[in-house]
């Protein structure tokens, strides 16, 4: 019996002891306090207004996030498509451009014989020029058979449609046919850019061989750059055709950007949301293909619940107001803002805060008082 006694004791020591040092080594959460009271002193100091959510028309503000886009058009792939060797170029991604500037030099042995086989064959073509006008001179007084003036014929066509696929070759190349000679025979080509506007690509490197179909070079022309929104299928009957729009970037949000809705997508995906298009009033170079946006459309007057701006505190990213919960006591509430017009700002997650009194005025000295109390904690 004792012997038991002393069994249960140890393992009561063992659970307690097992206990204590879990509950030793739980990791304490990191919670924040959002109730801050206030002192008679602080009372004073501080001069803090309370009122209700009001309700009122407010021209509503439609946050859409997207970015920056180029028409399929506007990008230009530059390849070589007879191929060859890519013996120098300068261009670095960003690098602008301007049309007619020669972005790189290529060279290739077959660019020697294309220029040599056109040449030949253009001397050929003066012989058998002359021998098909003989020929056909000396078939109409019959002095020759009618086979013979055909094959003359024949191969007088034959050179001309060659010498005329020789020349769609070196213009491919960039040689004008027009200028060529026997001095100005070359295995080096010149490759010029299309388009006025900026290099996003480069996919080669010097000394590489390059295949007709390889991309060595992606250039943009920024003239119709544009931005492609993401909007969801709830807010689609809010926007129409030539609606204007504000849109900013993540970095550098107090930068605004003007641009008008261009094209609203019909076909929702399987998000479902659209694509809508809009074009930006002044091309600024700072937008780049890819960047990511941020818009806001204003749409129709709505009846609103709202506060003054200066009821809202921004902390750690988020959105915030008092409630008082007596005349010196107040809880940091998050809340969801929309649209704000006239020095007042929509609370989209009212309910909750209804036939409440909010801080309207002192709100920032009410989060340095709650800062500070932690801080003292």
């Amino acid at each position: 019996m004792k012997n038991q006694f002393l069994l249960c004791v140890l393992i009561g020591l063992i659970i307690g002891s097992c206990k204590s040092k879990s509950e030793s080594n739980e990791i304490p959460k990191n919670s924040i306090s959002n109730r801050v009271t206030l002192d008679v002193n602080q009372q004073k100091q501080t001069k803090i207004q309370l009122s209700e959510i009001k309700e009122q028309m407010i021209a509503k503000k439609l946050k859409l996030s997207g970015k920056i886009d180029v028409p399929p058009q506007n990008t230009i792939s530059v390849c070589m498509p007879l191929g060859g060797y890519l013996k120098s170029s300068n261009l670095l991604p960003g690098m602008p451009v301007s049309k007619g500037q020669k972005i790189a030099e290529m060279e290739d042995v077959q660019y020697v014989n294309i220029q040599q086989e056109y040449l030949t064959g253009k001397a050929q073509l003066k012989f058998l020029e002359a021998d098909y006008l003989r020929q056909k001179e000396l078939n109409e007084s019959k002095a020759i058979s009618d086979k013979e003036f055909q094959q003359s014929q024949m191969k007088f066509m034959s050179m001309k449609i060659a010498l005329r696929s020789l020349e769609q070759k070196l213009k491919m190349i960039n040689i004008n046919p027009n200028s060529l000679t026997i001095e100005k025979i070359s295995k080096c080509i010149a490759i010029f850019s299309p388009i006025s506007g900026f290099v996003s690509k480069v996919n080669v490197n010097i000394g590489q061989y390059v295949n007709p179909a390889d991309a060595m070079f992606e250039l943009v022309n920024p003239s119709d750059i544009h931005l492609n929104l993401t909007v969801y299928e709830k807010d689609i009957n809010a926007l129409k055709i030539g609606q204007k729009i504000i849109a900013y970037s993540n970095n550098l949000p107090e930068k605004k950007y003007k641009a008008d809705i261009i094209l609203i997508g019909h076909a929702l995906s399987e998000q479902r949301f659209v694509e809508v298009h809009c074009h930006f009033d002044k091309y600024d170079k700072e937008l780049a293909p890819g960047m990511y946006m941020n818009a806001e459309v204003s749409v129709e007057n709505a009846t609103a619940k709202v506060v003054p701006e200066e009821a809202i505190v921004h902390f750690e990213g988020k959105d915030y107001i008092f409630v008082a919960t007596s005349n010196n006591s107040f809880e940091l509430s998050e809340v969801e803002t929309g649209g704000s017009e006239n020095g007042m700002i929509e609370i989209t997650n009212s309910t909750p805060f209804e036939h409440k009194k909010i801080v309207i005025k002192g709100a920032y000295d009410l989060l340095m008082a709650l800062k500070n109390k932690e801080e003292a904690e």
